[in-house]
């Protein structure tokens, strides 16, 4: 069986992963994760929750992460539909802090993006239906689970209306926000 493969983006510690797939007249078979790989890489291999998401098309999630001492490790990737995903360093000894990246990921294109802690995520949601999966390496906790504002870091998201929680709305600017990590 084939390997998956690990590319580090433009923030330092945010990975893009190529699953192993393999299809015959059946369908498919999808490896996401081998831990040998990851550990190579540096990156973690506790994952303790694991959660996933539905939003209609125009929805947008985030841009969520957990400050310390419950700040963790995320892996994402979408099952179902397609969505514009964001992570952006909020690392303020980071040399990428500040800045972000954008990635599609689909059930068609079957990508996932490795966050490390210190990295707020979010995503815009480009169908109807569309399915996310997170796994993280850190429970959940409310006291430290924190967003910023999604319109106030520079991200271009696409174009019209969107929808989005009270939660999400209310979230400092990412100019009023003093990070801890």
């Amino acid at each position: 069986m084939g390997q998956i493969s690990l590319k580090e983006l433009d923030v330092r510690g945010v990975y893009e992963i190529a699953p192993f797939i393999s299809g015959d007249n059946r369908g498919s078979f999808v490896k996401l994760f081998e831990e040998d790989i990851f550990r190579k890489h540096g990156l973690s291999t506790s994952f303790v929750e694991e959660y996933y998401s539905v939003s209609k098309k125009g929805v947008v999630r985030g841009l969520h992460f957990q400050e310390p001492p419950a700040d963790c490790a995320k892996l994402v990737y979408c099952i179902k539909g397609a969505v514009l995903d964001a992570a952006l360093d909020i690392r303020k000894k980071s040399p990428s802090f500040g800045r972000h990246i954008l990635a599609m990921l689909s059930e068609h294109n079957k990508k996932i993006l490795y966050l490390p802690p210190g990295i707020a995520h979010g995503f815009y949601a480009l169908e109807d239906d569309t399915v996310m999966v997170y796994k993280v390496t850190a429970g959940y906790a409310a006291a430290q689970d924190k967003g910023l504002l999604w319109n106030s870091c520079g991200i271009k998201w696409p174009s019209g209306a969107v929808i989005i929680s009270e939660r999400d709305a209310s979230f400092p600017r990412m100019s009023d926000y003093a990070s801890p990590f």
